[in-house]
């Protein structure tokens, strides 16, 4: 049986032009828990938004989920691993990206309870200025953060944890243990993760090159397999004239 990991953002939702503006369809999170059901368990939100973020875009859905790049990991069982408190940007850090911030027109600050997020998708002028200020704090060998790259932003967030780690923690326990993960992502902390599952003998797959870039797609696709797992008749691809 295949077990599924999936990202939220550009992934599942369309990106928004802010965090705050994304839109759940509102059939998601019934298509979540439809899968969750029929997989037994066997599927996880593997995202950078932090854990009641996650809770409150896909409610009343709620399962096994990575949060904050697997910061806050909650298993099946409910058991929740967090890494310690004091693992978190500083204080001083997230104070210099708001004065900046307040700066720039258009530039947003995301804080997280571990990481904090700088996005210039509304002022992708200030992208430069975002990113040096970025690496003004944090050195390419800083040993407790690093600086992730996302689709016009940086984040700053614990160099311990990835997707690719949460994957690897995850399937260590039931109901993943054994299983082959599928993981779908569309950004460039989703490598990780599509690397750890191919490493179990799995697949990672881009929404850019699976599925055109487009969470539509990619929901479409998880509804057809809902479909395929409770035994529904889907016609075959010769059956609909498209060739092998």
């Amino acid at each position: 049986m295949s077990a599924l990991f999936l990202d939220l953002d550009g992934t599942l939702l369309e990106i928004a032009a802010t965090p705050e503006l994304v839109v759940v369809p509102p059939g998601l999170p019934s298509l979540l828990a439809r899968l969750h059901y029929l997989l037994e368990g066997g599927l996880a939100v593997v995202t950078g938004r932090p854990l009641g973020v996650v809770d409150s875009l896909l409610a009343p859905f709620s399962a096994t989920t990575a949060g904050e790049h697997g910061a806050s990991l909650r298993y099946e069982d409910g058991t929740l691993e967090e890494m310690p408190v004091g693992l978190a940007v500083p204080e001083a850090w997230r104070a210099s990206l708001a004065a900046a911030a307040a700066r720039w027109p258009g530039v947003l600050i995301e804080p997280k309870p571990h990481g904090c997020a700088v996005h210039y998708r509304l002022a992708p002028e200030h992208g430069s200025e975002v990113w040096r200020l970025a690496r003004s704090l944090v050195a390419d060998d800083d040993p407790w953060f690093r600086l992730i790259p996302a689709r016009e932003a940086v984040e700053i967030g614990p160099r311990a944890v990835s997707k690719g780690l949460a994957v690897e923690r995850l399937m260590a326990s039931a109901p993943f243990a054994g299983r082959k993960p599928i993981f779908i992502g569309d950004d460039f902390t989703d490598e990780a993760g599509m690397d750890a599952a191919r490493a179990f003998g799995g697949q990672g797959l881009r929404v850019a090159e699976f599925f055109g870039g487009d969470p539509a797609i990619v929901r479409a696709w998880l509804k057809r397999e809902a479909d395929l797992l409770e035994g529904r008749l889907v016609p075959s691809r010769a059956q609909i004239g498209i060739s092998p």
